[in-house]
């Protein structure tokens, strides 16, 4: 194990070297702690990967001077003889928020989701690459194919003519759209709670540009734990003054991504399939098999 790692130059100082055994991404992921008691969290991947690990980091750079609590960048190389290449960041210390929340006071609950709407309208601050095309162009590009792997997986969601009729009718609202730095995978299951109560974000490895209103996707997952979360999290990103135009986009980029993630988990098997048909049934629940385009979990307010 040692021998992949002594070429990153920071190496010699490493006391312990743990490895993290969650999450998605490919990439190999490490708890280090030096021998001064710092601690960091190394993602490894193959060299192939090089150009895009070079990409997320400096990415994540950008997000330097925002008030977030996150994985902070620390070094980027290559290591292994040429074999892998390296990312290190700060570690934040913290338990998994989507164990934490649903255990915490309704006024906590919702002042967490507050606080995670703050931090995503920080990181749209960060404006998008130069040259990107139209986010018109682009969405309705995924849309089409997501329809298209979703009618060809073999796999029929119930109600799934609801949610492509929602989506035909509602493609207009892409025109013009602006966009910004995404996280990517912006929901608790990248989310960790500190011992002091403090929320912080994690797995920035899947960041790209596009619309911000985009990053709403995945609420469902947030919801689906608690409403009070997920509705903070909206209100807090406004300011509590949330526009009807946002609800639209919001229920049209979750229905796109309520059939591309079928045929996405495919690959996983078939308890990962169940997982994602539920999660659909439970979205046309919500949004009343898309006859209204604001869910029924969602709380304008909140009072104690």
């Amino acid at each position: 194990m040692s021998k992949i790692f002594s070429d990153i130059p920071s190496f010699h100082t490493w006391d312990i070297v743990e490895k993290i055994n969650k999450g998605w991404s490919k990439d190999e992921k490490y708890y280090i702690k030096a021998i001064d008691g710092n601690e960091l969290l190394l993602r490894i991947s193959d060299i192939s990967q090089y150009d895009n690990k070079k990409r997320e980091f400096e990415a994540i750079k950008k997000l330097g001077d925002i008030d977030i609590l996150m994985s902070r960048p620390i070094d980027f190389g290559i290591c292994n003889n040429g074999q892998l290449t390296y990312s290190l960041f700060t570690w934040i210390e913290g338990e998994d928020a989507e164990k934490v929340i649903p255990t915490l006071s309704d006024k906590d609950q919702y002042q967490l989701g507050v606080k995670s709407g703050e931090f995503l309208r920080k990181m749209h601050q960060i404006p998008p690459k130069k040259n990107q095309v139209s986010w018109e162009k682009y969405y309705n590009r995924k849309i089409n194919r997501n329809m298209t792997n979703y009618k060809e997986c073999g796999i029929h969601l119930g109600g799934s003519d609801k949610i492509i009729k929602y989506i035909e009718q509602n493609r207009y609202l892409l025109a013009s759209r602006p966009q910004s730095f995404q996280h990517g995978d912006y929901h608790v299951g990248n989310m960790i709670v500190t011992k002091s109560g403090e929320l912080g974000i994690i797995d920035f490895n899947r960041f790209d540009y596009g619309d911000p209103w985009e990053e709403f996707n995945r609420i469902t997952w947030c919801a689906g734990i608690s409403a009070l979360f997920a509705s903070g999290r909206i209100n807090g990103y406004f300011n509590n003054n949330v526009p009807e135009l946002f609800f639209k986009l919001m229920a049209l980029y979750i229905a796109s991504n309520q059939l591309s993630s079928i045929h996405w988990a495919i690959p996983f098997g078939k308890k990962e399939v169940e997982v994602m048909i539920k999660q659909a049934e439970t979205v046309l629940g919500w949004y009343d098999e898309f006859q209204t385009y604001i869910p029924n979990w969602y709380l304008p307010n909140y009072i104690e």
